[in-house]
């Protein structure tokens, strides 16, 4: 699916409370120099409507507080759409970023959300409730969220397929 640009200018006041945040990772990281030790933290955040919306964000600072609010907003500027068919995803998709590979399957209702760490919370903050996932290759929390992002990106929706072939729904799933 096409990444789409959410224009904080023109949406209204009511949507931008809907989008809740999640924590993925808080690394401190520290460099030496002649004075002693300095330190400073990386976020990785996870932001969502719960509706198809997803974004993710890094934020680097000298207090954590800092580098949460940094990477809400980094996160907030990289939202994109994805297709959310009774509470799970369309069909089966594949991620890669860097090292990190994910595989994500629909589940029947009432499964939940079958995944770990980093990706759960991708998952969750989408929308998304009845899900199989599988995290393969680098389990680095910033290459998991964004391979969960890519795999997540590669949906198409059922109406998007059929508007692409040039048919109807019903002649789409009746043959």
């Amino acid at each position: 699916m096409a990444k789409q640009n959410f224009d904080k200018s023109n949406a209204s006041s009511s949507e931008a409370p809907e989008l809740k945040e999640k924590l993925v990772a808080l690394n401190r990281v520290s460099k030496v120099t002649k004075g002693g030790r300095t330190f400073t933290f990386a976020a990785v955040v996870v932001i969502g409507d719960g509706k198809g919306t997803i974004g993710q964000g890094l934020g680097k600072a000298r207090e954590v507080s800092e580098a949460i609010a940094k990477a809400q907003k980094d996160a907030e500027k990289n939202l994109v759409k994805v297709p959310i068919i009774n509470g799970t995803i369309p069909h089966e998709a594949h991620g890669k970023y860097d090292s990190g590979r994910v595989f994500i399957k629909p589940a029947a209702h009432g499964t939940g959300v079958i995944a770990g760490g980093a990706m759960r919370a991708v998952l969750e903050m989408v929308g998304v409730h009845d899900v199989l996932a599988k995290s393969q290759g680098s389990s680095n929390p910033h290459n998991v969220v964004k391979a969960t992002i890519e795999a997540l990106k590669s949906l198409r929706s059922p109406s998007e397929i059929a508007r692409m072939r040039g048919i109807s729904m019903e002649k789409l799933f009746n043959g």
